[in-house]
């Protein structure tokens, strides 16, 4: 058997924060539209419920990719720190599509930062495994 070292559990938290993040984005997707049969008030309180578990994920998603960056090794390509620039900013337009998608009630721009913070949370992700490669 392998033996888990620091970096392990740093990895291991970071993408099981990101799978609470991402993974509960795909779920709440599939529920909203049955949600909604129920009313705007069960919308709101699946919304809530779902952000108290998606929040605190998103902020031990962000200080262990802080953990991860101090641990960049100095020999890192110029590749890796242009996709690991890319997944930065993808992670702060997914934040800051959640965060504008919580501080609405206008249909249109829940509908579009939704759609954008989903996107962007997908995206960081993959980008993430890019990185994980190298």
């Amino acid at each position: 058997m392998l033996s888990p070292s620091l970096e392990t559990v740093r990895l291991f938290i970071h993408v099981l924060a990101a799978a609470v993040w991402v993974g509960g984005q795909v779920v709440m997707a599939g529920l909203v539209p049955s949600v909604r049969r129920f009313g705007p008030e069960a919308t709101k309180a699946t919304a809530n419920a779902f952000a108290r578990v998606a929040w605190p994920a998103f902020g031990v998603a962000f200080i262990t990719g802080i953990w991860n960056l101090l641990e960049v090794p100095s020999s890192a390509t110029t590749s890796y720190h242009v996709t690991l620039g890319i997944k930065v900013l993808l992670v702060v337009a997914a934040g800051g599509s959640a965060l504008a998608h919580s501080h609405t009630s206008n249909k249109k721009v829940l509908a579009v930062t939704g759609a954008l913070g989903l996107l962007a949370s997908l995206a960081a992700l993959f980008f993430g495994i890019l990185l994980s490669g190298n």
